[in-house]
């Protein structure tokens, strides 16, 4: 997915900065190290391949290759978060991703909407806690806690559509749930400039929201689209 792409109703998704093509071949080809708490290996592969991309546009004398590969027709699940808006600085709403990219727009018939209503209908509700920042090489977020039911409907939904694969298997099974605050600083310049923002947000946490619908996006070649909402299970709050 782009890495900021504006829209009257909704915006991109990514919240990692794009990598080189080498890395996209080799997404699982880096150096193990120990996880961190709360980190999964994906965690530890995505923070891998931005030290890895850093050191290569530094030998290079230019940047890497920029964008997600977005094609008209992408879809994708995301939580829209609004009590998270005021903190993010990276040019798109606060969301936390469930799966992109999903089917393509022009498979998703009303066959296919049942199946997704009964999907998330079949999930309760939950409520998400955002209590810490963490970061990334070049990402400053916020972690979402529990993950557990934002990782389960991503099971369910690759389990009935294993096409959908999290992420075009950038990051091998997928990323952690995470909500993008900032990711305009590369991992040169990030310590400051993140440090910085941490402490002018920090006393804004904790946060949360109830999470009673996830939101059916789709890329129209210029812009992330609201296509449909599907409810979860329990009683409907304002969140």
């Amino acid at each position: 997915m782009k890495a900021i792409t504006e829209s009257s109703s909704w915006t991109t998704l990514a919240s990692a900065r794009p990598f080189t093509i080498a890395q996209k071949t080799h997404p699982l080809s880096v150096t193990a190290r120990p996880l961190r708490p709360r980190e999964t290996p994906a965690d530890a592969i995505m923070a891998q391949m931005y030290a890895d991309e850093a050191h290569e546009g530094a030998g290079e004398g230019k940047n890497a290759p920029s964008g997600w590969p977005d094609l008209p027709g992408d879809t994708a699940f995301t939580i829209k978060v609004p009590e998270a808006d005021p903190l993010v600085r990276a040019g798109f709403p606060a969301h936390v991703t469930v799966l992109y990219p999903f089917i393509h727009a022009s498979r998703i018939d009303a066959a296919i909407g049942r199946e997704l209503t009964t999907l998330f209908a079949g999930h309760d509700a939950f409520t998400l806690t955002f209590d810490s920042f963490r970061r990334y090489p070049g990402v400053l977020y916020l972690d979402p806690w529990p993950h557990d039911p934002v990782t389960a409907l991503t099971k369910d939904l690759t389990r009935r559509w294993p096409e959908a694969v999290p992420y075009r298997g950038l990051f091998g099974a997928g990323l952690a749930p995470h909500l993008t605050v900032a990711n305009s600083e590369g991992p040169a310049t990030q310590d400051a400039a993140y440090d910085a923002l941490q402490a002018e947000l920090e006393p804004r946490l904790p946060l949360s929201c109830r999470v009673q619908a996830v939101n059916l996006i789709v890329w129209d070649g210029a812009r992330w689209r609201d296509r449909a909402a599907y409810r979860l299970r329990g009683r409907q709050d304002p969140c």
